[in-house]
């Protein structure tokens, strides 16, 4: 056994449990980043071969189509969106269905963690302007972008991973995965409801939101770029990341949004945590000490080659390590028809459990800090705990009925 590959990823994977290293500033990109660079240190991998393990067609996915979602925040979409949502007159359960099905749509199609960056402070507002308690609509943002970004390939980055990697259908995958996300997006709902029934009414001080206020020209240019790409992901069979680089490229030239400002919003962090990830696994599975991770789990009666124990594992292990290191970690596993709708909509929607389960979640409960709101792990239990449950029931009855 290589004890110095195996220390390594000891080290990066208990990181990615903890978020950080004690009496280090360390979080979990950092973490991964020195765990490759300390197998190119001790040459357990050469640069070359480091370079090599990274899915570069993932990465490039990834940032495609987080300049995607950039044009539509620089335009000020995601804003105007949200003060739409509070323009008429409805009651919080209307409004709460409305943030659901905006917020699940959104993350659908564009990134779950930019679609809540953006539309949290504004829901803020719209809360304190019409005196209601922020809080379960900002869980219900949290929760509707996850379970929503389950529904397709591209909404979020364990998706693209998923997909990429297996090479799975984008148009089967709707099939797939869309069907348990709709109906999870009414469990959403319905359980974020039962949890603050009575608790709509409250006293918020408005917030000063800088906002960009809507370019319908830049919104509209975004739109009929979207639109084709979701095109050419359904009906060609053009590679996805060529496509999403090209979606980039167009919306790159523009007079009026600088580039700076729209590579500015590109989650770069994100992406050098994949890197880091990619070569860390890679070194990981050529020493062997993959398999014998593998094998440790045959003997104790758990076959990740079940899609019923890979579920299962891949829900516990995003709650353990975050649901992208999980599924690098089990993506090996992946050797069963269903295997890649297992791994995405079970990453994914276990997200909501805790607040460190999903990136989605840090950023509201973040964002509603800086504007004076506290959302604490008990609070958002009473709602993360039953979606995830119910979410997570309703997607593997679906999976077990169309095998």
């Amino acid at each position: 056994m290589d004890l110095v590959v195996g220390g390594v990823f000891g080290f990066v994977y208990l990181g990615m449990v903890l978020g950080e290293i004690p009496g280090l500033a360390l979080d979990r990109t950092g973490i991964a980043l020195l765990g490759a660079i300390a197998l190119v240190a001790t040459d357990r991998m050469s640069l070359d071969a480091a370079w090599n393990a990274i899915d570069v067609p993932t990465i490039a996915l990834l940032l495609g189509l987080m300049v995607v979602s950039a044009q539509f925040r620089l335009g000020g979409f995601y804003a105007a969106v949200t003060r739409r949502l509070g323009a008429a007159d409805h009651s919080p359960g209307g409004l709460l269905a409305l943030v659901v099905i905006t917020a699940g749509g959104l993350s659908a199609v564009l990134a779950n963690d930019i679609v809540c960056l953006a539309m949290a402070p504004v829901l803020v507002e719209l809360c304190a302007r019409r005196r209601l308690n922020p809080i379960p609509f900002l869980i219900a943002l949290a929760c509707a972008s996850n379970v929503g970004s389950a529904g397709t390939l591209i909404g979020n980055p364990q998706n693209m991973l998923i997909g990429e990697v297996l090479d799975l259908s984008f148009a089967g995958y709707l099939w797939e995965g869309g069907v348990p996300a709709l109906a999870g997006l009414a469990v959403v709902w319905g359980c974020i409801r039962l949890a603050f029934a009575g608790a709509w009414a409250g006293e918020t001080p408005v917030p000063e939101i800088d906002s960009p206020a809507l370019d319908r020209w830049q919104t509209a240019k975004g739109v009929a770029v979207v639109t084709g790409v979701i095109a050419a992901f359904l009906f060609t069979s053009w590679p996805r990341e060529v496509v999403a680089l090209a979606a980039a490229g167009v919306l790159l030239i523009s007079r009026r949004m600088a580039s700076r400002d729209m590579l500015g919003l590109v989650d770069w962090h994100l992406l050098v945590l994949f890197a880091g990830l990619f070569i860390v696994n890679a070194a990981f599975a050529q020493s062997g000490l993959l398999g014998g991770f593998l094998m440790a789990f045959r003997q104790a009666g758990i076959d990740l080659a079940n899609p019923a124990a890979l579920f299962g594992v891949t829900t516990v292990l995003s709650n353990l390590v975050s649901n992208v290191p999980a599924v690098m970690l089990l993506l090996p596993a992946a050797r069963h028809d269903l295997a890649g709708p297992v791994l995405a909509l079970s990453s994914t929607l276990a997200g909501n459990l805790l607040i460190v389960g999903s990136i989605a979640n840090l950023i509201v409960i973040d964002q509603a800090r800086r504007l004076g709101i506290t959302i604490d792990w008990r609070t958002h239990a009473r709602a993360g705990i039953p979606v995830t449950l119910a979410t997570l029931a309703l997607a593997g009855a679906w999976l077990w009925l169309i095998n």
